[in-house]
């Protein structure tokens, strides 16, 4: 036998060894099942995480503001119940907010009342937790917040109406989130919105990117009562309403040819002279919103600063544009200058027909534009919303507003 050395020689041999067990393992796959690898992968097993929640108050606070909603934390899972009960009464009604941070009571806690909460928290497999706290309330404060809400349960309003907040004094810049965080609006159908705050704090305003959707639902709740604010004063109490948007109605004046262009649905259906402020008492341009009508009612200026526009009169169909004093009236005195010049006060005059046959149609919240005049409209000089594009708009919310939502508005005021 041939003595085979060296590395070339060591590796025919390995080659043929090789080869010849290739050959044996393909034979016996064609033709024996039983020497086919049996061998099974491992199986990665997902580690099951426990359900972790925590809650606030934590147990045993006292004189908390009756305000206080349940604060929730949770991992690996979600709340599915609170439920709260005050001493030796039944349970408490409310819902999470939409990021599941903290539940809300539907109304007002009690003052001086003991209460408890027992949360729930579900993983994704069924697997649960509970955590309970029980806290106090204080009790009733001496020094509060004056408030109000511009909306009644179960009128009707225009597309232009928005949700209007009122507070007296106004709420302190620092405090505006917090309070923000408490003022919710509902729509059905669904439209997005925010919250505007006027430079003085004393109202707010919501609103949509556009005008509401006729035969929107508006259920409004200012949950203020027992909010704490950096002044030492309290939120007074909470105000609700639930409320329905109407036909769409809109007038635009246009200084330039002095004449009213009333559209219902987009469509126009009349048109009327009218006469706006003189040159000493301008009309503001913008758009405004009618915030109170008034079928008989008396103009009375006798404390106006100058002489010259100190009146009493008796008016008829009057509609409120401003707080300052703004209207649409009937005018009789000037209808041979309807249409021709302006010799008003700062009204907008109509004849009695055209202010009668306005009356009869309008609703609170329609919009009304006026162009072309010397002066612009003041923010907060009346429901100054939709005096503002959406961009300005959504600049006066306490809360940040989410990229899709800033962007959604029309780029320049309705």
């Amino acid at each position: 036998m041939r003595k085979v050395t060296g590395a070339r020689g060591w590796a025919r041999v390995v080659a043929v060894a090789a080869v010849a067990a290739l050959g044996l393992t393909g034979c016996g796959s064609a033709g024996r099942s039983d020497l086919v690898s049996t061998r099974k992968e491992p199986v990665a097993v997902e580690a099951k995480l426990p359900v972790t929640l925590a809650v606030t108050p934590a147990t045993g606070a006292k004189k908390l503001p009756v305000s206080t909603e349940i604060g929730t934390t949770v991992a690996n899972g979600k709340v599915t119940d609170v439920a709260l009960a005050v001493a030796g009464g039944g349970r408490v009604g409310g819902s999470l907010r939409e990021d599941g941070t903290s539940w809300v009571p539907a109304s007002p806690l009690k003052y001086g009342k003991t209460y408890t909460a027992t949360v729930t928290a579900t993983g994704p497999t069924g697997e649960t937790t509970k955590q309970t706290t029980t806290f106090s309330t204080m009790s009733q404060p001496s020094r509060e917040i004056g408030s109000g809400l511009y909306m009644f349960d179960g009128a009707t309003y225009g597309v232009a109406m928005p949700v209007v907040a009122e507070f007296t004094p106004g709420i302190p810049a620092k405090d505006r989130a917090a309070v923000q965080k408490r003022m919710f609006v509902e729509t059905n159908p669904p439209q997005p919105g925010t919250w505007h705050w006027i430079a003085s704090g004393t109202q707010a305003y919501y609103r949509a990117p556009e005008y509401w959707k006729p035969g929107t639902t508006l259920s409004v709740r200012i949950g203020l009562e027992g909010i704490p604010l950096s002044n030492g004063r309290y939120g007074n109490q909470d105000w609700k309403a639930k409320a329905k948007i109407g036909e769409r109605l809109e007038m635009k004046v246009d200084n330039a040819t002095k004449q009213m262009s009333v559209y219902a649905n987009n469509a126009l259906v009349k048109t009327m002279p009218v006469s706006l402020g003189k040159k000493s008492t301008p009309s503001s341009s913008g758009t405004m919103v009618v915030m109170e009508k008034k079928a008989q009612t008396v103009f009375d200026t006798r404390d106006a600063p100058d002489p010259a526009n100190r009146y009493v009169t008796d008016v008829q169909y009057a509609q409120r544009l401003t707080w300052g004093g703004e209207f649409i009236h009937a005018a009789p005195w000037s209808v041979s200058d309807q249409g021709k010049r302006n010799v008003s006060h700062g009204c907008v005059n109509v004849s009695t027909g055209n202010a009668k046959w306005l009356f009869d149609r309008t609703k609170i919240g329609d919009p009304v534009t006026v162009s072309g005049t010397d002066v612009r409209l003041d923010p907060g000089n009346g429901w100054t919303a939709w005096n503002m594009s959406w961009a300005e708009f959504v600049r006066g919310s306490a809360i940040p507003v989410p990229a899709e939502l800033a962007g959604a508005g029309a780029t320049t005021a309705n």
